[in-house]
C-alpha cells in the first residue's frame, strides 16, 4: 500500500513562492507517476504537476507553467514542488497523489480518476 504524507503548505504573500514536498512509501522497485493535484472551495479538483519517478517526464497545468516546478529526491522517496509568484486564486487544499505504471508509461496520466493514492492534503493560502 503506497502511503504519501505531504509537507510544507501554510500562508504566503501573493507573489511570493512556497515548497510543497511529498514522502512517499510502500513500493518497492515500481515505476510510479508522483504529482499533485489541488481543489479550491466549490472547485474541481485540478492537476497542477505530475512526474514520472523512472523517465523524469514531468506534466503541467497549464495554469503553472512556468511558475511551479516538480522534482524527485529518489534516495530519500520524497517529490517537491516548488511554488513560484503564487496567485491568490491558488488558494487551495493541495493533495500529493500516485499511480504505480508499468514501464511502457513514458509520462503518466493526467486524470483524477487515474490515480490510486492520495494523500491527506494540506492547505496552501495565497493573501493579497
Amino acid at each position: 500500500q503506497v502511503q504519501l504524507v505531504e509537507s510544507g503548505g501554510g500562508s504566503v504573500e501573493a507573489g511570493k513562492s512556497l515548497t510543497l514536498s511529498c514522502a512517499a512509501s510502500g513500493y518497492t522497485t515500481s515505476p510510479i507517476c508522483l504529482g499533485w493535484f489541488r481543489q479550491a472551495p466549490g472547485r474541481e479538483r485540478e492537476g497542477v504537476a505530475i512526474i514520472n519517478t523512472r523517465t523524469r517526464v514531468m506534466n503541467y497545468g497549464d495554469a503553472v507553467k512556468g511558475r511551479f516546478a516538480i522534482s524527485r529526491d529518489n534516495a530519500e522517496n520524497t517529490e517537491y514542488m516548488q511554488m513560484h509568484l503564487l496567485k491568490t486564486e491558488e488558494t487551495a487544499m493541495y493533495f500529493c497523489t500516485g499511480k504505480l505504471v508499468d514501464d511502457h508509461w513514458y509520462g503518466c496520466p493526467t486524470a483524477v480518476t487515474d490515480f490510486d493514492y492520495w494523500g491527506q492534503g494540506i492547505k496552501v493560502t495565497v493573501s493579497s
